[in-house]
């Protein structure tokens, strides 16, 4: 009786951490003719001069990218270099750092655990991360000594803040306000990725006793909050936030080269940070605040939510697909349809201007096309997502056109490197239906 019971419990436990079966039952992406997919063959093509080009012109080492048109892989190539140094040719489904592309992941983390009803959006993080409790504001700073007074903020943070950047947190070494720099520097705030023995509940702890940008709710500023929100995640489910990925979504989606530290039988396929030498020849990026080499190397203890994961182009486009297939793939629904809606909605009201006159607002987990920024011409339909990444990854995906656009490089220090815009525009002229 007693294995029954640990049996029927065990059986439970993991039925929590799997997602339910759904109605639908959309194909995992598979390849296909542009012309089956409603585009023109020669016009995509057009593509591979631009990006030969500019590795020819040495914008970029190299370059991946994918387009998917109505679920079907129309365009996947690689061109250029991913190591340089080394003299190793860019393979298409290489794996490419994607810093803030992490972002949109652990958004929809955090979603799926909101469907199961574990908080509500506007529940106060203190009460799932107790330091949280009663922030800040700076009040003055002292920049010779980094010394600084506070006075109590209007509000406490909320889990929606967190998403869209609202919430008032900085971004330390990355940050645009100096004291703030001074202040995560001196705390040991850890931004970005590290090798170092660190982990995320332990960094974040630490930030939440800092004084914010701002109250929270009046601005957006751009910040650390989804590394908050990885370790919330952590709270919230009880297993770790990398964990959390592989079993809920990654491997549902069948995403099997995204992780936040790869594993060794992979470490080869990681492409090299790059940056332009002195002698005008590329070379690798060297330790900084960071070090390039965080996936493969180090502590591999860090499972930062805004920056940490690594991918490929096509991982990414089959996440995006869910998206556009209303939260679903394969027959597993990740998320409801209301709830893709609501992420997609303005979350941002007039904080990032009139939304009747800005291109853009940012949602749930990206950014989102208004119909003026559509009007611009050659970035998508109205209600196109999109965001990228510190090495200059990018993505959109166009609910109405059905399209997903991916374009991976890992560079820092360049100029004249204009392809990501150039890749939507070479995307959209080849439509022909």
């Amino acid at each position: 009786m007693k294995k029954l019971l640990t049996l029927l419990l065990l059986t439970l436990c993991l039925a929590g951490f799997s997602q339910t079966k759904s109605l639908k039952n959309s194909p995992a992406l598979v390849d296909g003719s542009p012309e089956s997919a409603g585009m023109s063959a020669e016009r995509l093509a057009r593509m591979d001069q631009i990006f030969q080009q500019a590795v020819n012109n040495k914008d970029v080492p190299g370059v991946a990218a994918i387009v998917i048109r109505n679920g079907k892989i129309v365009y996947y190539k690689s061109f250029g270099m991913a190591d340089n140094p080394a003299n190793r040719p860019m393979k298409k489904d290489d794996i490419f750092r994607i810093a803030s592309m992490s972002k949109a992941i652990t958004s929809t983390a955090v979603m799926m655990l909101w469907e199961e009803g574990k908080f509500q959006l506007d529940d106060p993080i203190s009460k799932y991360i107790p330091e949280f409790k009663n922030p800040t504001l700076i009040k003055s700073f002292t920049f010779t000594d980094t010394s600084y007074t506070t006075e109590p903020a209007k509000s406490e943070i909320t889990i929606r803040q967190l998403l869209t950047h609202t919430s008032g947190l900085g971004y330390g070494e990355i940050d645009g306000d100096e004291r703030f720099k001074a202040i995560y520097k001196k705390a040991g705030i850890t931004d970005l990725f590290t090798t170092e023995p660190v982990t995320i509940g332990e960094s974040v702890r630490k930030l939440a006793k800092l004084p914010l940008h701002h109250n929270p709710g009046e601005k957006f500023t751009y910040s650390e909050g989804l590394d908050v929100l990885g370790y919330f995640i952590e709270v919230v489910s009880g297993m770790s936030f990398s964990d959390f990925l592989k079993k809920r979504l990654f491997e549902p989606l069948g995403m099997q080269d995204t992780y936040f530290y790869l594993p060794d039988s992979k470490s080869a396929r990681l492409v090299a940070v790059q940056r332009p030498g002195k002698t005008g020849e590329w070379e690798r990026y060297p330790v900084t605040f960071y070090d390039p080499n965080y996936p493969i190397t180090g502590a591999k203890t860090f499972y930062s939510g805004g920056a940490g994961l690594s991918s490929t182009a096509r991982d990414y486009a089959t996440f995006l697909q869910m998206y556009l297939n209303g939260g679903e793939l394969g027959g597993k629904r990740i998320l409801s349809r209301p709830t893709i809606n609501a992420i997609l909605s303005n979350q941002t009201d007039t904080l990032l201007g009139n939304p009747q006159r800005s291109d853009s607002f940012y949602g749930l987990a990206f950014g989102v096309q208004t119909a003026v920024g559509a009007a611009s011409g050659g970035s998508g339909s109205e209600g196109t997502f999109t965001w990228g990444g510190y090495f200059n990854t990018s993505y959109f995906a166009d609910p109405k056109e059905k399209v997903i656009g991916v374009i991976m490089k890992q560079t820092q220090s360049t100029k004249g490197d204009n392809l990501s815009s150039v890749f939507r525009q070479m995307i959209y002229q080849s439509i022909d239906d």
